[in-house]
């Protein structure tokens, strides 16, 4: 009877093949093509294969190139591994084993997908991935026209999963064509003659009143986390597209102001 009991419990156990395999989606959004979205999805085949699953919807005809790259979407694009074309289905799927399904769900990278090999420097869809990804902590900030300008808008602190920023600048009464610049500065509005420049941030799009910046560290070198930005002494300056960093147009207080 106690053999028999033991046999049926040992009997009873999960293989590992009836563990759910680790996975992880990771949504692709719009950029240079109107309609087209989908996921890339991150599967544990084994300790050492991830497989990768890309999927479309909206589309064109035609085969698309697909990568991991390094950094987030709106950094630079070193591409880290060739992953298989989405096909006229609108799928994609490549088995990774340069990295590993933990590797990869913690990596500091994006993945882009392109309309075609002939047209690369068109992407349908892209998205970041592992430590890039927004979480829902952020916080948002008040920029105010300055004279007769008539440009306002705010900044947008987010934070990511590793710790950096993402900022996002949006602007009204900006002109269609115009590149206004941006910058973070140390102390406040109120000082005296202005504090001097610890971020130089990239420039607003006129033509949509954005900007998108990723932040890891000051232009000194010095590393700064999302949470560093909630007590920071500093304030957000834009200027005036035709005259450069001479000509206030709005500005806001950050942080601990």
């Amino acid at each position: 009877m106690f053999t028999a009991i033991i046999l049926l419990l040992g009997g009873s156990g999960c293989k590992k093949s009836d563990i759910p395999a680790r996975k992880t989606t990771y949504n692709l959004k719009v950029k240079d093509v109107l309609g087209v979205s989908g996921t890339v999805t991150f599967t544990e085949t084994s300790s050492s294969v991830t497989t990768v699953d890309i999927t479309l919807t909206g589309a064109p005809s035609g085969s698309h190139p697909a990568f991991l790259c390094a950094n987030s979407v709106v950094e630079a694009d070193d591409i880290v591994a060739t992953l298989n074309p989405v096909d006229a289905t609108g799928k994609s799927t490549t088995e990774v084993t340069t990295m590993s399904y933990t590797q990869l769900i913690a990596y500091d990278g994006h993945v882009n997908v392109l309309k075609s090999s002939s047209e690369l420097n068109v992407i349908l869809a892209q998205g970041d991935i592992g430590g890039n990804v927004i979480t829902s902590t952020n916080k948002t900030y008040t920029l105010k026209t300055i004279g007769s300008f008539g440009v306002s808008g705010t900044a947008l602190f987010e934070k990511r999963v590793n710790g950096n920023t993402l900022v996002t600048i949006s602007l009204t009464g900006t002109i269609a064509g115009d590149a206004y610049p941006a910058t973070v500065n140390m102390t406040s509005i109120a000082t005296v003659g202005g504090g001097p420049v610890a971020l130089v941030l990239n420039n607003v799009d006129g033509t949509i009143g954005k900007s998108f910046t990723n932040i890891r560290k000051l232009n000194s070198g010095v590393a700064i986390t999302y949470d560093n930005w909630l007590v920071y002494d500093g304030y957000i300056n834009i200027y005036q597209a035709t005259i450069g960093l001479t000509n206030i147009i709005c500005q806001g207080n950050i942080g601990s102001n």
